[in-house]
């Protein structure tokens, strides 16, 4: 009998990142919860029978406290899916000194891999990010203004993270694919989701009513392509490295998300953040 793959979800409290750690529990996987809100996350575990640690991404103290409760409880991780994020309101700092949307979406699923790193190279992991196609549409990376403090709003912040996010697949696949490490990002389509609720952004009035949410797709759809990667062969079902929509290699990408030397310089400076 097959022993069942450890898969650690972060922001699967809600949305699409629940929705995955259902499917996947269903079909037969040891589904690991991590979410922001005790009361959620622990519902969403207690639905499904699940493991579930808590963390706020806006402390990297508690990602820290996160990473080494991982670390000890799970000494071998199959998948790591980085989902956690959203899109939040005016321009605020965390305690850590960042700009919330650049430390939740980007700096503390960084964070939380590089220490988990040694687990996930000797369990020759799959990590996965949840990206967004505004990371293509919107998305501008200024290494020299990776806070936008020279000019903010809500949904640039958060395209660029999403960027971000395609960056950092790129260059954790590069530097440790030969480890046995396979890496994917995603769009998950525009979901039905809470992930705006905390912004005046126009998105929050999209995801957040019901008019708007008839239009959407339901968290179910949206977590596919997650469950896809999760359960896919690295190689065989999908090419590590690679930013994917709708199942298939993105066929139209921001040109920073090709520039390889933009991820690496990217991961250095976000190394020198966390230290």
């Amino acid at each position: 009998m097959t022993k069942a793959r450890t898969i650690i979800i972060t922001g699967a409290s809600d949305g699409i990142g629940a929705a995955a750690a259902r499917r996947l529990h269903r079909d037969g996987d040891r589904v690991v919860i991590v979410g922001r809100s005790p009361r959620k996350t622990q519902a969403v575990a207690g639905e499904i029978g699940a493991e579930h640690h808590i963390a706020d991404f806006t402390s990297l103290d508690e990602v820290r406290k996160l990473a080494a409760e991982l670390n000890a409880a799970y000494p071998r991780i199959d998948v790591l899916a980085n989902n956690a994020g959203g899109i939040f309101g005016e321009r605020t700092k965390t305690v850590d000194g960042f700009e919330k949307t650049f430390q939740v979406n980007h700096l503390a699923p960084f964070l939380l891999t590089r220490l988990l790193m040694d687990t996930l190279i000797a369990s020759g992991a799959t990590v996965i990010q949840t990206a967004s196609a505004g990371a293509r549409m919107f998305g501008r990376l200024d290494l020299d203004d990776l806070e936008h403090d020279k000019k903010f709003s809500p949904e640039r912040a958060y395209c660029t993270t999403k960027l971000e996010n395609i960056l950092f697949t790129k260059e954790l696949h590069r530097r440790h694919h030969s480890a046995g490490i396979s890496t994917a990002a995603f769009h998950p389509g525009s979901v039905a989701s809470n992930f705006a609720i905390e912004s005046e952004s126009y998105l929050r009035h999209l995801t957040g009513t019901r008019l708007g949410r008839a239009f959407l797709a339901t968290p179910e759809k949206g977590a596919d392509q997650l469950v896809w990667l999760a359960q896919g062969r690295p190689g065989a079902d999908w090419v590590s490295g690679t930013y994917y929509e709708k199942r298939k290699p993105a066929r139209r990408n921001n040109p920073q998300a090709l520039d390889a030397d933009l991820a690496r310089r990217l991961w250095d400076r976000s190394e020198q953040l966390v230290r």
